[in-house]
C-alpha cells in the first residue's frame, strides 16, 4: 500500500523525519509501481514464455515471489490493474505443471491465440450491448419526444 506523506511542523527535527520519511515513501512507491508492472507483465504469454526459458519459473525463490504477488488479487490493489488476465495467469503459475508447459513455444502460442480470441468475442458482445442499448434508448426517446408534443398542443 503506498505510504501518506509526512509533514513538518517547522521545526528542524521534524523536517529531518520529513526526509527520511520522503525516502521510505519514495522506495515504497517505486517498489508499488515496480511489482505492478511486473505483474501486468505477466498477462503477456511470451514473456511467460521467456520466463521458462530462461530457468526463472525453477527458481524455487522466484515461485516464492510469484507466491508472495497474489497480494494484487486484494480489493485495495487490484483496482490498479490495466490487465486483469495478469492475474488469472498469476494464478496459473502457482502450479508447477503449467510452469513446466510453458517452456514450449507452441503451449505459449495456443495461450496467446486463445487470449486474442477472448479479446475479440468481449470486444462483439459489448458491441452487441452497446447497439441494444441505443436502440432501446430511441424508442423512449420517442415516446418523451410525443409526449411533450402531446402537452404543447394542448395548451
Amino acid at each position: 500500500m503506498l505510504p501518506s506523506n509526512i509533514t513538518s511542523n517547522g521545526n528542524d527535527q521534524a523536517m529531518e523525519v520529513e526526509t527520511a520519511g520522503d525516502n521510505d515513501d519514495n522506495s515504497q512507491r517505486r517498489r508499488f509501481l515496480v511489482e505492478l508492472e511486473f505483474v501486468q507483465a505477466l498477462a503477456n504469454p511470451q514473456y511467460l514464455n521467456f520466463l521458462a526459458q530462461h530457468g526463472y519459473l525453477r527458481d524455487s525463490a522466484f515461485i516464492n515471489y510469484l507466491s508472495y504477488l497474489q497480494y494484487w488479487k486484494q480489493q485495495e490493489y487490484v483496482k490498479f490493474v490495466k490487465y486483469p488476465q495478469c492475474l488469472h495467469f498469476l494464478d496459473l503459475l502457482q502450479s508447477e505443471h503449467f510452469r513446466r508447459e510453458l517452456i514450449n513455444n507452441p503451449c505459449a502460442k495456443f495461450i496467446e491465440e486463445q487470449q486474442i480470441l477472448h479479446w475479440q468475442f468481449n470486444t462483439q458482445n459489448k458491441i452487441k450491448a452497446v447497439v441494444e442499448a441505443a436502440r432501446q434508448i430511441k424508442p423512449d426517446n420517442e415516446k418523451k419526444q410525443h409526449q411533450y408534443d402531446e402537452t404543447v398542443i394542448e395548451r
